[in-house]
């Protein structure tokens, strides 16, 4: 069995190597995430004065996870409303359209 290829990054100090089957991303994505990691449990280290790896990994992937959220919800907010006079147009297309089909019937 072929052994898969690997990524090494970088995590608060530590070597880990991620292997790659290449549907987790090209190697700079891994990269940029390892560091995004790597930034948040430093920044929570030195806020929380904690030592426990654990415990800076629990609230890093809080973090990353509430930043990810927060990103879906602005995602679907960002779509632009509909004007309310288009709104009211496409109703009355559809309204004459069922009309002119149900006078066919």
């Amino acid at each position: 069995m072929a052994e898969r290829p690997s990524i090494r990054v970088r995590i608060l100090g530590q070597d880990y190597r991620i292997a790659s089957d290449g549907t987790s991303g090209s190697e700079e994505q891994i990269q940029s995430a390892a560091s995004l990691v790597d930034e948040t449990m430093q920044r929570i280290r030195e806020r929380t004065g904690t030592v426990d790896t654990v415990h800076v990994a629990v609230l890093t992937a809080l973090n990353v996870a509430n930043r990810f959220v927060v990103q879906q919800e602005q995602d679907l907010v960002a779509v632009e409303p509909v004007a309310p006079d288009r709104v009211q147009a496409l109703i009355e297309l559809v309204e004459s359209a069922t009309t002119e089909t149900s006078s066919r019937v």
